[in-house]
């Protein structure tokens, strides 16, 4: 069974205007086959014409595309016991 990866970069919080793209990014202490998740609010995010979820390596990547004020809510980043929240 593989240790659990630990997060090392947490997420920044971001202001933007309306329009803009919002990028979010964690960083693991290790590459992890572990099911990794980004939530806006309670929702779980999916990769979409919206969404672009990335992996490369340990830095898992959320882009946003053009933010409206209704996508204002915190973002998580969980895998495993581990969540970071901006």
């Amino acid at each position: 069974k593989e240790p659990a990866a630990t997060i090392v970069e947490m997420l920044k919080d971001i202001t933007l205007y309306e329009g803009e793209d919002a990028v979010f990014e964690c960083r693991l202490s290790r590459e992890t086959t572990q099911d990794a998740q980004w939530f806006l609010g309670d929702v779980p995010l999916q990769s979409n014409e919206m969404n672009e979820i990335r992996v490369q390596g340990t830095r898992h990547t959320l882009v946003l595309r053009k933010v409206t004020l209704e996508d204002c809510s915190p973002i998580s980043f969980k895998v495993g016991q581990h969540t970071s929240t901006a």
